[in-house]
């Protein structure tokens, strides 16, 4: 495959995944009533952010995508006219499981909205050394086969993200 060929191929794979994103949003019902779960953890984020990466890459995942969220915000602030820092660091980490994947879709087609799945980590400014590391609840809807099919999504997620926050 050619050089050309590559990067092609590289820019359809991101404009599927940032069109699935964009499905998600759109599609995927309101938040799970207890919203985010997040930990928060007294170690660098460089530490946080490869301990996260492991946790997912050890479980056999590929990180399909990795949003630079604090990095767009830092770029954006004077656009939007704003002067306040939210992170110093901030980073969601896109991926699936074929297997979760493919049961959540076979028990209900449009479970495609909840993938990629997304797990993140970040500092803010005012945290005093404490990084956090999180993922939203999937919520576990339709038919008996989709709720066990999701709630395994949730397990995965709950798994990496406590590996990742492991002291």
């Amino acid at each position: 495959m050619g050089k050309h060929s590559r990067r092609q191929g590289q820019t359809w794979r991101r404009l599927a995944v940032a069109g699935l994103m964009a499905c998600a949003v759109s599609a995927a019902p309101a938040m799970a009533a207890d919203g985010p779960q997040i930990r928060q953890v007294e170690r660098s984020y460089e530490d946080v952010r490869f301990d996260l990466e492991n946790a997912i890459i050890n479980r056999g995942l590929v990180i399909d995508h990795v949003s630079n969220v604090g990095d767009m915000l830092a770029r954006t602030a004077a656009d939007v006219g704003s002067q306040t820092q939210v992170f110093v660091n901030a980073e969601a980490l896109l991926f699936c499981s074929a297997r979760l994947s493919r049961a959540a879709m076979e028990a209900a087609p449009e479970n495609l909205a909840f993938c990629p799945y997304s797990v993140f980590v970040y500092e803010t400014p005012d945290a005093g050394g404490k990084v956090s590391v999180g993922y939203r609840p999937l919520p576990e809807t339709g038919s008996e086969a989709s709720r066990a099919a999701i709630a395994e999504v949730n397990a995965l997620l709950a798994g990496i993200v406590e590996e990742a926050g492991g002291e």
